[in-house]
This record gives structure tokens, sequence and C-alpha cells, in this order.
């Protein structure tokens, strides 16, 4: 024993010695194959999804590199050849179409022939410690980041339109299951602001080394109760909700057993030590500013990006020159007057305009008839279109305005002269736009 040894005890010696590092404990081979498949498949996903897209959070920059080849080639040959489909490749804005099933299962596919290869490759491997804190850091990023996307969607109401004038006009019974949940959360815009606001607050917690398990948390309630409504209201974004929620159980994966003692058992709770990104403390403090670095591009990114859709597609877009819903008093076809009966399919009962660019009929039959329209306010005409449904049909209405109620139209459409005369619709008249916020109520308000 050295000289120092000799003037101290033995046990303040075993206390200066360097620690011994403990060897990671041996994961179950089902651990350690179920591992296998989640890195494989969860990157797949995230790779060939939105998420990528959502990951980036580029404004302008859009990438899509599930419909592009050389994944959109192996879809197409597993949906024609194994499965015996044609899953057609067009953006519709549906998240669950043929084309995004056919996909999830190649995925699938892919993550399973990948997982058996690895594990005869890496047969001797008894833990993936390390590893592991990287696929739960980028499954973080990349939940967290989709997140962001969808509640700073609601937070400024985008997802679910405050005001729709048409949907005013149309029956209840004639709305979709999506159309019914979409609509009611539109026209409470507070409470579509409150789930934004759960949804970007599970996305910066989750993005947040210190907060992940609380966002995990937040996330797993959240995305449940949207793919719930997903399931029940038939709204086309079942697949990619259903793996937010699993991606959430995957963060709160490692803290299921300190959960199981606070909130079953009611044992002590040993705090656990976050994983380090750095061999040293100086790296790992690295890692952990451009944590927030990167938490606060994102932030800044989907703030930008929702306040112009506000400004462009949202309540702050611009309104048409002639907005409002308006009743057809009197219509007449070719010179001759048309009574407003039900029964007559070629008369109609209101106009509505919203945006600059578009305007819509509605028929007495209550059908509807919409056009993509350009309106010129120094000529006192509308152009009207039926694109895209077809290119080539076109038609033009003179439009004269002799007080702010008042609207009279005018032209050729179908090989038909039409004239109406209309009156501006109030639309405080709708009880759903003018009832509001009551805090007193002595008795029951349910229409």
């Amino acid at each position: 024993m050295t000289a120092y040894a000799e003037l101290v005890p033995e046990t303040t010696v075993a206390r200066v010695r360097a620690p011994s590092v403990q060897p990671a404990e041996p994961w179950p081979v089902v651990v350690l194959v179920a591992f296998r498949f989640s890195f494989l498949y969860f990157g797949l996903y995230v790779l060939f999804t939105q998420m990528l897209y959502d990951l980036l959070a580029i404004p302008g920059f859009e990438i899509d590199l599930g419909k592009a080849p050389p994944m959109r080639n192996l879809v197409m040959w597993i949906g024609h050849s194994v499965l015996h489909v044609k899953p057609i490749l067009a953006p519709t804005g549906s998240g669950d179409t043929l084309y995004d099933w056919t996909q999830a299962l190649t995925m699938l596919v892919l993550a399973i022939a990948g997982t058996v290869v690895w594990s005869l490759v890496d047969r001797h491997a008894t833990n993936y410690d390390r590893l592991s804190k990287w696929l739960r850091l980028f499954i973080r990023f990349a939940l967290g980041a989709s997140l962001l996307d969808y509640g700073f969607s609601k937070l400024i109401p985008l997802q679910m339109p405050v005001t729709f004038l048409s949907k005013l006009l149309e029956p209840y019974g004639n709305f979709s299951p999506m159309g019914v949940i979409w609509y009611s959360i539109g026209a409470a815009p507070g409470y579509e602001m409150f789930i934004g606001f759960a949804e970007v607050l599970a996305g910066t917690l989750l993005i947040l080394p210190r907060t992940t398990l609380l966002g995990g948390l937040i996330s797993f309630g959240v995305t449940t109760g949207v793919f719930v409504v997903n399931m029940t209201y038939d709204v086309p974004v079942k697949l990619f909700a259903f793996h937010l929620v699993v991606m959430s159980l995957v963060v709160i994966a490692p803290d299921v057993s300190r959960l199981n003692n606070l909130f079953l058992l009611n044992r002590p709770v040993v705090p656990r030590t976050p994983p380090r990104f750095g061999r040293s403390p100086h790296a790992n403090r690295r890692w952990l500013i451009g944590t927030m670095v990167f938490a606060f591009w994102l932030l800044g990114s989907n703030v930008y990006q929702h306040a112009q859709g506000w400004k462009v597609y949202g309540g702050g877009a611009p309104k048409s020159a002639l907005f409002g819903i308006w009743d057809v008093e009197t219509m007449s076809i070719d010179g001759v007057l048309h009574p407003p009966l039900l029964t007559d399919s070629t008369r109609y009962s209101h106009a509505v305009f919203q945006s600059p660019i578009g305007m819509t009929l509605q028929k007495m039959d209550q059908t509807f008839q919409r056009y993509a329209t350009t309106i010129d306010t120094i000529k006192r005409t509308i152009s009207l279109k039926k694109a895209p449904t077809d290119s080539t049909w076109k038609a033009t209405l003179a439009y004269q305005r002799p007080t702010p109620t008042q609207l009279s139209l005018e032209g050729d459409v179908d090989g038909k002269h039409i004239q109406m005369l209309m009156t501006l619709h109030d639309l405080n008249k709708f009880l759903l736009v003018s009832r509001g916020f009551n805090w007193i109520q002595e008795q029951p308000f349910n229409r």
C-alpha cells in the first residue's frame, strides 16, 4: 500500500478512488426484438410521413418522401401485386387513403424484415441502452413537432373554421359525422383554442429534457382523445392519430415502474437520472442548449406559419366584396319569373359570398353549386368557373348594389339568361351566431 494509504483509513482511500462502471443489465430477448422493430418502424414512419415536414418546420418547404421513389414504387408494387388493389396517389386531404394504408403495411413489412436480419446479425447483443436513449430522443422530437403543428392550428383557430356561411344554411341532417364535430368545435373557438393549448403544451414539454415524462402523459391523454374522436366521427386521420398514441406510450414506457409505484403501490419513487448525450459534462451541456434552440425554432416557426395562415385562409383572411348570405327574393330565367317553389330545381334560394375567390348558390331543394369567382368591383362583374371539375366552363354575371343590403345579378349561365334580386340576410338571425355565452341561465337553452 502506498504511503498515502498508510496515513489515512482504508475507507477513505476507497472514497477517493474512481468509481467502478457498473455493467448494463442484459435485456430479455423479447425486449431486444421489440426494440429493434420499434427502432426501424418508427424511423421509417417519421421519415416517410408528414412527421418529417413537422419536424423540419421550414416555412414554405414541403417534403413528402412517402409519395416519392423509391417508397412510392414499393407501395404501388405491394398494392398491385400482393394486395391486388390499386392505390391512387392524389392529394385529397385524407390521411386514411388506400395509399396510406398500403404504405403503412409496406413500412410494417420492411420493419419486420429488418428486425429479422438485425436479430441474426447481432444475436449476441445483450442490450441497447445507448441506442435506446437516441430513439427516445428522436420520437420525442418527432411527436412534439407534430403536436405543435396541430396545436397551433387550433390555438390560432384554423383547423375548424369559426364561421362558414354556407353551413348556416345546410340542414343538420345533411351533415356528415365529421362535419358535425368539425363545425360544432368551430362554432366554439374558445374550446378549439383550449384543445390547441393542450397540444402545444404537450409538444413543448416533450422536447424539453426535464419535462419529457409530463409531456408524454399529456400527449397520451390528448392524442387518445383525438383518436377516439376520429374513430367515432369518421375523421380520416385515424391511422396517423393511432401512431401518435403509440409514440406517446413509447415515451412514457421507461417510467412505467415509477408511475406504478407512485399511483398504485404507494411506494417511494426513486429519481430517474436523465440520459447524457455527451461524453463530458461540457458536451452534454451543448446538447441541452441545442435542444432548447430546437424547441424555440419549432415554436417560432409554427407561430409564424399559422399566423400567416390566419391571414390567408383563416379568420383574418380577406373577405369577398359582396360578403354575406343573400336571400333571392325574385328570379327569372329567360324572362320567365320563377316563384320560390321547393319543387323548382332551377331556382336559387340563396347566394353566399365569403372569400374573394368563391361563390356558393343554394337551390330551392337545398343543394349547393359552388364556383370559383373573380369579382371586378370597377366593372361590377363576377366571372364564374367550375374548375377544377370543368376547366372549360365559364360564365359572367353583372351585378348592381344600389344599397348595402340590396344586390342584383344578371347574365348568361349555361345558355340561359338569369336575373336575380336579393337582400342581405341578417346573420344575427341565426341562433348559432347570436346566442353567445351566458353566465346566468334560469333554464337550459338547448335547441
